[in-house]
């Protein structure tokens, strides 16, 4: 089967709601994305098969196929193709995977893969809301009730569940959470993200400034603070503070397959060694990454001890803490440089976000293999496994 590469990857430093990216349109800020991404890697513009713009919130600005308009903004050709998808946390992972399996297939050679959410100017649940407010529908369908009588499905309240079923307190998820801000905040102080981020220019009241760290690191995260912030539910665990934080992005990845790297002379960042998605109990829903790594390890012919680095979503602190406790992976390999705890979940654009931060980590550690997961609606989980295409030299 022919290879799929990654050349190279790209995304936004995270706004906060009603932040430094809220005046930004959602099209315009993924088009930036797929610009920087094609200046970056070289690759003619004429050349992109498709782009896939993984995308949850699809309504307003995000409506009307987001990722079509995105190009049609950028300096892409107009004749560049492009969907729309929605897998919910997963979308531009997905994205990722569909564009893996179009170059593995040998039916595309160049494909972005991308993602874009504008947490601030189209808020989470908006879609639909509107149309239940004014009664026009209903959340679950007859067949779904049927089904699940009475059950709300409820990604808190699955965090929760994960929570309770692990044993992990408020102490300890405060603790991760913690960790998070801490990581983020020395990753940025270094400069990891310099390579990733791709520099948005923005209007303050002082004038125009360049954006470029991510907004929504705690630099003064303390045990006190996180303390004092309440809980999400009674008698629960989690708070707002071991939550994801809501936030304004966008990324993207360019995958190519192995003629197209010599065709037009691209240096590959990284093979990709495994795909997965697989899909469990809707009630729980977040625990799936847990199942999808066991079965994408396997697969892969690997072991946890194998892959060098991880990436697996702070959605909630609970999730990653499940899959460590889960895996037996080791805690120091897990997101090295923080998570969406310290840097912020922009629903769609969070899949190849991760894979922006996991590539450059993961080829400046000189580390072989990288696992990404993604905890998503539904109960559903994509994971992505990577091997670094330098790490024999490194």
């Amino acid at each position: 089967m022919p290879e799929a590469y990654i050349v190279e990857a790209v995304r936004t430093a995270g706004g906060r709601r009603g932040g430094r990216l809220a005046g930004w349109h959602p099209v315009d800020l993924a088009a930036k994305v797929l610009d920087a991404l094609v200046e970056r890697s070289g690759v003619p513009a004429d050349a992109i098969d498709d782009v896939i713009m993984g995308c949850v919130s699809q309504g307003g600005e995000q409506a009307g196929q987001v990722g079509r308009n995105a190009v049609l903004a950028s300096k892409l050709p107009e004749s560049t193709p492009a969907v729309t998808i929605d897998r919910q946390c997963g979308s531009s992972q997905q994205a990722m995977q569909f564009a893996a399996q179009a170059v593995m297939s040998g039916t595309q050679d160049v494909v972005i893969a991308a993602g874009v959410e504008s947490m601030t100017r189209v808020p989470m649940g908006s879609t639909f809301k509107l149309f239940y407010d004014a009664g026009l529908g209903k959340n679950k369908s007859p067949g779904l009730e049927e089904k699940y009588p009475g059950i709300v499905f409820n990604q808190f309240a699955g965090a929760e569940m994960i929570a309770k079923k692990h044993g992990f307190s408020r102490e300890v998820l405060d603790e991760f959470s913690l960790g998070s801000h801490r990581k983020a905040v020395a990753a940025t102080q270094a400069g990891k993200f310099r390579d990733e981020i791709v520099a948005i220019e923005i209007e303050t009241p002082e004038g125009k400034e360049v954006h470029n760290a991510d907004e929504g690191i705690r630099y003064d995260a303390s045990p006190e603070g996180m303390a004092g912030v309440k809980l999400l539910a009674e008698g629960g665990a989690l708070t707002a503070a071991s939550a994801s934080q809501i936030c304004d992005g966008a990324s993207a990845v360019l995958i190519v397959s192995a003629e197209a790297l010599k065709k037009y002379n691209l240096k590959p960042m990284a093979r990709i060694v495994n795909l997965t998605v697989t899909a469990g109990d809707p009630v729980v829903m977040l625990e799936e990454p847990l199942f999808a790594t066991d079965k994408a390890l396997k697969k892969a012919g690997l072991s946890i001890d194998d892959i060098d680095l991880y990436e697996v979503n702070e959605a909630f602190a609970s999730v990653p803490m499940a899959w460590l406790k889960h895996t037996g992976a080791k805690p120091e390999r897990l997101n090295v440089n923080g998570g969406a705890i310290a840097l912020g979940h922009p629903l769609g654009a969070s899949g190849t976000k991760l894979m922006a931060t996991l590539v450059h980590e993961l080829r400046r550690r000189g580390g072989r293999y990288g696992l990404q997961t993604m905890c998503e609606g539904g109960g559903v989980a994509n994971v992505t496994i990577i091997e670094n295409c330098d790490w024999q030299t490194a």
